[in-house]
C-alpha cells in the first residue's frame, strides 16, 4: 500500500527542471520581445532627448549674446537665461517622455503634485523668488548702487535669486532676502548724483547771529567739495530753552557726503572758538523760595 501512495505523489526530476527551464525561457524571451518592440522608440528618445539639450544651450546663448547688446542689468541678464535655461529642459523632458507613450495626463499630475508639494514647502524661497524677479526688472537700484533698507545703509554688491547682499561701510556683509527688500522703504542715494548735507549748529543768545551766519558761508565757500549751484543755505531754525539753532544745508557729490559732513563740524567749531562765538551748554536756571515764616 505505502509503495503506490509513493509512485503516485512523486514527481519525475526531470519535469521539474523542465517546467522552470521553460518559465526562465518565457520570461527572458518576452523581456526580449518587449526591449525588441520599444528599441526603436528608446533610440528615438535619445536622439531627441541630445538634440533637445543641444538646441536649448544653443537657445540660451544666443539669448544671452542679445541681451548682451541691450542696457539690461547683468544680474537680471544671468537670472532670466537660467530661467530661459530650465524652462528648455523641462520642455525636452516632455518630448522624451512624450515619444515614450508615456501618458500626458500622468505627466501633468505628477508635475502638478510635484508643484503643489514644492510651492507648500517653499513658500518662502518662492515669494524671495518673486522678489527677486521685481528687484530686476524694475530696477529701483542696480548692483554698486548705494542704498538704505529699513535704516540698512550700504552699497549693493550683488542681487540674487533669493538674496540682495549689501556691504555696509563698516566692512559687514549682509543678506536681505528679496521678499523683504520689495516690502522694505528704500532710499536710492546713488539714483542721482548729488546728495545734501543737513546740519546744525547752536549758539548762544549773546553771541551775534549775523557774525555766526557769515562765519558759517565762509567756511563753506572755502571747502572745494562743496557746490555752490544749488547755493548753501544757512537760516535760524528755532530759538531753544539755551540757545539759537541754525540749519545748514549745502549740496555736494554722494562720493564726497560723508568727507564735507565731517569737515564742516570741524570747521565751524574752529571758526566759532576763534571768533568767540559761543556754542552754550545746556542751562538751567533754579530759583529757590524761601519760607514766608521764619522758624521759632
Amino acid at each position: 500500500m505505502e509503495e503506490n501512495i509513493q509512485e503516485t505523489t512523486a514527481v519525475p526530476v526531470e519535469e521539474v527542471i523542465q517546467e522552470h527551464v521553460e518559465k526562465a525561457s518565457g520570461f527572458f524571451t518576452g523581456v526580449i520581445d518587449y526591449f525588441k518592440e520599444i528599441l526603436p522608440l528608446l533610440i528615438i528618445a535619445v536622439i531627441v532627448f541630445v538634440l533637445g539639450i543641444i538646441l536649448s544651450r544653443l537657445i540660451s546663448r544666443l539669448i544671452s549674446k542679445t541681451m548682451k547688446k541691450s542696457n539690461m542689468d547683468n544680474a537680471a541678464r544671468n537670472f532670466l537665461v537660467s530661467v530661459i535655461r530650465i524652462v528648455l529642459y523641462a520642455v525636452v523632458v516632455i518630448m522624451v517622455l512624450s515619444v515614450l507613450n508615456v501618458p500626458m495626463s500622468s505627466i501633468i499630475t505628477i508635475l502638478g503634485a510635484a508643484g503643489l508639494a514644492a510651492s507648500l514647502a517653499l513658500q518662502n524661497c518662492l515669494t524671495n523668488l518673486c522678489g527677486g524677479f521685481i528687484i530686476l526688472f524694475s530696477k529701483p537700484f542696480s548692483a554698486g548702487d548705494t542704498v538704505e533698507l529699513d535704516g540698512t545703509v550700504g552699497k549693493v554688491e550683488a542681487i540674487g535669486i533669493l538674496y540682495t547682499k549689501l556691504s555696509t561701510f563698516d566692512g559687514k556683509t549682509i543678506l536681505i532676502p528679496n521678499g523683504n527688500v520689495t516690502s522694505a522703504r528704500l532710499i536710492n542715494y546713488t539714483e542721482t548724483p548729488t546728495r545734501r548735507v543737513d546740519l546744525t549748529f547752536d549758539i548762544s543768545y549773546d553771541a551775534d547771529f549775523n557774525l555766526a551766519r557769515s562765519l558759517i558761508l565762509t567756511a563753506a565757500a572755502e571747502n572745494q567739495l562743496i557746490l555752490s549751484d544749488p547755493a548753501p543755505i544757512v537760516r535760524m531754525a528755532a530759538h531753544r530753552e539755551s540757545s539759537i539753532a541754525i540749519d545748514v544745508h549745502v549740496w555736494v557729490k554722494n562720493d564726497d557726503f560723508s568727507e564735507v559732513r565731517y569737515t564742516l563740524n570741524e570747521t565751524v567749531k574752529r571758526i566759532f572758538d576763534r571768533s568767540g562765538i559761543e556754542i552754550p551748554y545746556n542751562q538751567l536756571d533754579v530759583r529757590i523760595i524761601g519760607e514766608k515764616n521764619g522758624r521759632e
